[in-house]
């Protein structure tokens, strides 16, 4: 197979030609059709994210068809089409698993940062964190739904039944998140960096109320708002935009340093915050609610050998929506 493979933190992706990997028990192996290129993704390569099973090939938006069974696999079938997010493997007893918290593990693996994820040809998974692509027909667009999409999902289920929902930072998990909005009924707000006309006009193509930069001020109280950019410095500007009673979720994996604020900016029972990960149930639940809400993804493509690449146009915000690498 061939993979992009990180070494060490803060270089760039090495080329590399490995034997197929073998899937062992309770595995699959997945010939990957497409791989979305995430922002956790610039977090491991950057070192952000402190403690990567180096060398990794990273990628965990992971979408491709199932070509080999490891003993004791019955499904997914020979052939079937799946996702593999970012939650690889987890271990099933520690309290946080009994609890039905699986995605707050004590002994986790994540794909793409302590197992092998989907920058290569092939990827071998655990065939119960597999989940199947009945009717996702376009593996391209169907990407990143394994991770912004998901994560989106779980942000906006914890950022509870408000109307009025703020989204900070209008990439790939917000373009996806805000059709789901529209088709729930809700309004969004969009924020964007400073100036960024382009993704304010993608939000507003897709429905949003308003857009304008973080730092302005919504023409209405927000139900919620979620952080999807990693800017501590976000924080308190949403706090500040939320309602009474209102909560803010920060969607990110890692975020920059949160700076001090008034108390009386969090007072009045306003709530912050953050999502850890994702459930089995997450991506059941999101995964039927997709194509009945006619989620569309806009992606960049970029040939497997160009991982570097994307991911440079990605920390510099050089394209709409999602980045994603095929074979």
């Amino acid at each position: 197979m061939r993979a992009m493979v990180l070494r060490a933190v803060g270089r760039p992706l090495v080329e590399e030609t490995r034997p197929d990997p073998v899937p062992g028990p309770g595995e699959i192996r997945v010939r990957v059709e497409a791989c979305g290129v995430c922002r956790t993704d610039l977090h491991v390569v950057d070192g952000d994210l402190t403690d990567p099973k180096l060398p990794i090939i990273p990628g965990h938006e992971i979408v491709g068809i199932v070509d080999a069974l490891g003993p004791g696999v019955t499904a997914p079938a020979l052939g079937a089409r799946v996702g593999v997010p970012w939650l690889a493997h987890t271990c099933g007893h520690c309290p946080y698993c009994r609890a039905g918290q699986e995605n707050l593990c004590d002994e986790p693996l994540f794909t793409g940062y302590t197992r092998n994820g989907g920058f290569a040809t092939h990827v071998v998974a655990d065939a119960q964190f597999a989940f199947p692509l009945v009717g996702f027909d376009d593996p391209v667009a169907a990407a990143p739904l394994m991770c912004a999409g998901l994560i989106g999902w779980r942000s906006l289920v914890i950022a509870g039944a408000g109307r009025r929902i703020g989204l900070y930072g209008f990439g790939a998990a917000a373009h996806i998140l805000a059709q789901v909005c529209r088709f729930q009924g809700r309004e969004v707000y969009a924020f964007t960096r400073a100036g960024d006309e382009a993704a304010q006009q993608m939000a507003r193509s897709l429905g949003a109320v308003w857009a304008g930069s973080s730092e302005e001020s919504p023409p209405e109280p927000l139900d919620a708002a979620i952080l999807f950019a990693p800017v501590g410095a976000l924080v308190p500007l949403a706090l500040r935009a939320v309602r009474k009673g209102g909560r803010v979720v920060c969607g990110g994996i890692y975020m920059s340093d949160i700076p001090g604020f008034p108390y009386e900016w969090l007072w009045e029972e306003r709530q912050l915050v953050s999502v850890a990960n994702l459930t089995r149930q997450d991506a059941i639940d999101f995964l039927a609610v997709a194509p009945r809400a006619g989620v569309r993804t806009t992606t960049t493509v970029y040939p497997l050998a160009r991982a570097n690449e994307a991911l440079a146009d990605l920390r510099a915000g050089r394209f709409q929506g999602a980045a994603v690498l095929v074979p």
